[in-house]
């Protein structure tokens, strides 16, 4: 985890719980946990990169993806393995400096190259087996916040993040 430079996500059962949500108009829409996209945000304010790889596509992804500020998003990648390639190269980075989160068969020939593989607590046994990692949340209910965290943390930049948080405002006099 020292090396970590590039946390890269998968969207349906990670970043949101896996449930695909279709309104009367065939429109998809998703949910997101405001503690995943603050974990996001700390990761970004520490210096390290994220990106999404997703096999579907939905709008509601790019937009949150905006919101977040991750400018690296793929979306209807069936084979997810070029995706990573291409963000791989466009950092110049080995495949030790790089975290992925999975949930799902799909996600194994990632997991497999990376320096820090992560599986949400909701993920498929076989994707659980084969990760270093397994988060105490669910997909889409805090377990990127989580992987923040722990990266973080061991990167020895967590007080970063609580710096910011820890500053005691000047009473006012009377």
């Amino acid at each position: 985890m020292k090396d970590i430079k590039l946390v890269i996500i998968d969207v349906d059962g990670v970043l949101t719980d896996g449930a695909i949500y279709i309104d009367s108009d065939g429109r998809e829409t998703k949910a997101f946990h405001v503690l995943d996209g603050t974990g996001i945000s700390y990761l970004h304010r520490a210096g390290i990169k994220t990106a999404i790889i997703s096999g579907r596509t939905c709008d509601a992804v790019t937009h949150r993806a905006k919101e977040l500020n991750i400018t690296d998003v793929y979306q209807g990648a069936i084979n997810k393995l070029d995706a990573y390639k291409e963000i791989r190269e466009k950092y110049a980075l080995r495949d030790e400096e790089i975290c992925y989160i999975g949930d799902d068969l799909i996600d194994l020939p990632i997991l497999h190259l990376v320096g820090f593989p992560v599986a949400v607590a909701n993920a498929s046994p076989i994707v659980k087996n084969q990760s270093l990692y397994v988060t105490k949340a669910k997909g889409g209910c805090g377990a990127v916040r989580e992987v923040a965290e722990k990266v973080l943390k061991f990167q020895d930049k967590w007080h970063l993040i609580l710096e910011r948080y820890q500053e005691r405002p000047e009473k006012e006099r009377s």
